[in-house]
């Protein structure tokens, strides 16, 4: 979800208020995702590299994400929205990782959507915690070293439990992944929007969806033709 900050400048406003707006771009997000029945979504709301930033503009994104888990979690709830929140959370005080419990615990139950929320997450950390993980039950004498293959490493790993993302919108013009669900991108198809985040709307997601319709997902294969030319 990125451009907060260059949209607040475009409009001669601090960055605070970028990223005001963009809460409200995620709401409208939200609601476009459930109207197209899609089960689940997963944002980047502050990332490891996030804490480079100057302490004010952290305190603020902070004390925001605080103020929106207190004022949005019971109309999510209501929608049928489960919340989950992956990455680190013990870099947060103890509010924070409270209200973060609280909403993983009051919409545990629901199955419209399942937002996953990425806070303090790193795609490289996320696959590092999942090699330690397996080093240690080889070092207690519960695995070998031959058992670890690419399905028992993303065992270990953040959304284990969930569908391999199909889809990745990233917002505001830049082309990377910035240290984002590294391992399960491996085959998501890609999509860029020159727009940035806080004028991110409905319209936008449905262009990213009408995107990902035409694409021909081969995942290393050959495509239909392809692969029907070969058999002939």
């Amino acid at each position: 979800m990125d451009g907060n900050g260059r949209w607040a400048k475009r409009q001669g406003k601090p960055r605070s208020e970028g990223h005001k707006a963009g809460s409200e771009a995620l709401k409208r997000a939200v609601e476009a995702v459930m109207e197209a029945k899609i089960p689940f979504l997963t944002v980047y709301a502050f990332s490891s590299e996030n804490w480079n930033r100057p302490a004010v503009e952290v305190k603020q994104l902070l004390d925001l994400f605080m103020r929106a888990l207190t004022r949005e979690i019971r109309e999510l709830d209501e929608h049928g929205v489960r919340i989950r929140f992956i990455g680190d959370r013990t870099a947060f005080n103890a509010a924070l990782r409270d209200g973060m419990r609280r909403a993983e615990k009051r919409t545990a139950g629901n199955q419209t959507l399942t937002l996953n929320v990425a806070v303090n997450y790193g795609g490289q950390s996320d696959v590092t915690q999942a090699a330690r993980s397996l080093a240690e039950d080889i070092a207690a004498g519960l695995l070998k070293p031959e058992q670890i293959d690419e399905r028992s490493l993303a065992k270990r790993l953040a959304l284990h439990d969930q569908p391999l993302p199909d889809l990745l919108i990233r917002t505001g013009g830049e082309k990377r992944l910035s240290n984002f669900l590294l391992w399960q991108l491996a085959y998501t198809e890609l999509h860029f929007s020159d727009v940035l985040w806080p004028d991110f709307g409905a319209e936008h997601v449905q262009l990213a969806l009408d995107d990902f319709a035409r694409r021909e997902r081969r995942f290393g294969g050959l495509s239909a033709p392809e692969a029907r030319a070969e058999s002939a």
